[in-house]
């Protein structure tokens, strides 16, 4: 830089530091309270985590020696246990994308339908206020209740390894038949409270934009299509949220319905829950690799939906 050209880093920095000094100043002890209290949640939450990661690289011997939350040292450090991890959950990935991707749009849109059909429209609100309170009784059954029921009804009723014989004639394992059945139950399950999330939704809806264009003649078919579908994204990225996490981390209907880790089908849960477990005892760091590794498909649905999932949660 030339003598003649001005030098203007140090004004810069200058100005920067008048600015953070006057944010200083205006701090009230409320402020200060806050970002404290902010920043001991941030830890309690952060800490586990990265503990748990941490650990994942370890050594055996490292885990011994360390305490939980330090990192490893260059002797310590360790990729195995992540491979061994990735080798071993891979094929559960695929099978519990199967399953939890077609349960989670379905349910969603299925819930969306329902709800527009028990808001929009005028129909007498007694018969939608029976309808209502039966979808949403559905809320409160616990899995437990309908294990034994469930269990029957795809063993003796719905006998879809039956049906689906030309499927496995294609040479699919038959074994398959527990993902659709897995589907086809958290759709089910799922109905309910989607129902009801949407439902919510719909009913801060603008009456005047919807009766506008039902006096241009749009039928309930086109006003949801045209209207209330395009301004439900944020809703829907609650829901698929909400979906796609309760079914990627649900275990028990697939100890039911699946039932084996050594099945061709098994889903990521059902082999993470014996992964690391052996005669000698707990491998913590391959039981932390695979944890980490089956939660990354629900953090890239928290990162894709992430804004719009803001947006609803606010609605």
């Amino acid at each position: 830089m030339s003598d003649a050209e001005p030098r203007t880093d140090g004004g810069a920095t200058a100005t920067t530091t008048a600015r953070l000094r006057r944010k200083v100043d205006r701090l009230t002890v409320e402020d200060v309270g806050l970002y404290v209290v902010l920043a001991l949640a941030a830890a309690f939450y952060l800490v586990p985590i990265e503990s748990g990661l941490v650990t994942s690289f370890k050594t055996g011997t490292a885990i011994i020696e360390t305490a939980p939350f330090a990192p490893p040292g260059p002797s310590g450090l360790t990729f195995k246990k992540w491979r061994t991890a990735i080798d071993v959950l891979l094929r559960g990935m695929g099978n519990s994308l199967l399953y939890a991707v077609p349960a989670t749009v379905i349910s969603a849109f299925v819930g969306s339908i329902t709800a527009y059909g028990l808001t929009i429209p005028t129909w007498k609100k007694s018969y939608k206020a029976v309808v209502l309170m039966l979808i949403i009784a559905g809320i409160f059954i616990p899995y437990q209740a309908v294990l034994v029921p469930l269990t029957q009804f795809w063993s003796q009723w719905a006998q879809l390894t039956d049906l689906l014989s030309f499927v496995w004639a294609l040479g699919i394992p038959n074994d398959y038949v527990g993902i659709i059945e897995l589907v086809i139950t958290h759709v089910a399950y799922g109905i309910p409270i989607c129902t009801l999330l949407f439902r919510t939704y719909y009913k801060t809806m603008s009456d005047e934009m919807i009766e506008s264009a039902r006096l241009d003649g749009a039928t309930l078919r086109r006003v949801y299509r045209r209207i209330v579908l395009p301004l439900s994204g944020p809703m829907f990225a609650v829901v698929l949220i909400y979906q796609f996490t309760q079914i990627w981390n649900d275990l028990l209907f697939t100890l039911v319905l699946v039932s084996t880790e050594s099945s061709p089908a098994a889903p990521v849960v059902l082999i993470l829950a014996g992964l690391g477990t052996s005669m000698e005892g707990q491998d913590f760091a391959l039981r932390m690799a695979g944890a980490f590794f089956a939660a990354l498909p629900t953090l890239a649905v928290y990162i894709f939906f992430g804004e719009e999932f803001a947006e609803g949660v606010a609605a």
